[in-house]
């Protein structure tokens, strides 16, 4: 229970005890997330931490507190993609690389790149895509396209934008019978999915999936040793480092598709 209180309050934006350790001005600030990372000291929750290995680069690590563990962590333990496997990954932003990542390093034998913006293909084949391809290049919806690709339908497929119409063309570009489709991306709040039941009734498994499947306390200290290891790729999601104030710029960056992910010093 002590766990579940302390969630509900982070959800808040509060400490488990209720209060905020944050002020500017005399007015009460908000933690985000149990983290406040964007501040220089802060204070935490001793669920909120996790102790890594000393030696690990903090300016590239830093990227594995969300979206490459999510992505990679939708692949292996939530999908548990299986080796020889057929995968399609929509959106070939810095989750989805880390989806792609993911299931090549669980054997997957294609792996199916969506996106609109063809300049992201080249990066997409660098972490292990075998194929991309855009909606716009086609004249029926994409589920239809990738059923024909694939014989059926692909194995896994996976969401990372964040769009309740491409969840549904995920979900039935899956094969029935045992096709999983995997919902990676954030919608906007208020707006709901669906489908026909059909899709579902003949087999296919619609999935969600929080930071992966990880235990953060527990699996981060892992994810920053498969790093070490090269196991995992975390610099090649790094195209931009910024000084803080510099923020805007590196969103700028991330809504434009110029830029993977970038590192802000504070």
């Amino acid at each position: 229970m002590d766990a579940v209180w302390r969630e509900i309050t982070q959800g808040k934006g509060v400490m488990p005890d209720g209060t905020s350790r944050f002020t500017c001005k005399g007015k009460q600030i908000y933690h985000f997330m149990g983290t406040s990372t964007f501040s220089e000291y802060t204070v935490v929750a001793d669920i909120s931490v996790a102790k890594i290995d000393a030696a690990a680069p903090l300016d590239k690590v830093c990227l594995l507190g969300c979206g490459i563990s999510t992505g990679y962590g939708a692949a292996v333990n939530t999908a548990k993609v299986e080796r020889g496997s057929t995968c399609a990954v929509f959106g070939l932003g810095g989750v989805g690389l880390a989806v792609i990542m993911g299931c090549k390093i669980a054997g997957a034998s294609r792996i199916i790149g969506i996106d609109l913006n063809k300049d992201k293909y080249a990066k997409a084949k660098e972490f292990g895509a075998t194929e991309c391809i855009s909606p716009q290049d086609f004249k029926k919806p994409i589920q239809e396209v990738l059923v024909e690709m694939t014989d059926g339908g692909v194995d896994y497929s996976f969401e990372c934008i964040g769009n309740v119409g491409v969840m549904r063309a995920a979900l039935e570009a899956c094969h029935k019978g045992w096709g999983v489709s995997v919902i990676v991306g954030v919608a906007a709040a208020g707006q709901e999915i669906s489908t026909r039941p059909f899709q579902l009734v003949t087999g296919r498994t619609w999935k969600g999936t929080a930071f992966g499947g990880w235990k953060s306390v527990d699996n981060v200290p892992k994810l920053v040793t498969e790093y070490m290891s090269k196991k995992i790729k975390v610099d090649e999601f790094v195209t931009h480092t910024l000084p803080f104030d510099k923020i805007n710029e590196a969103f700028e960056l991330m809504h434009t598709g110029k830029s993977i992910r970038t590192v802000l010093k504070l």
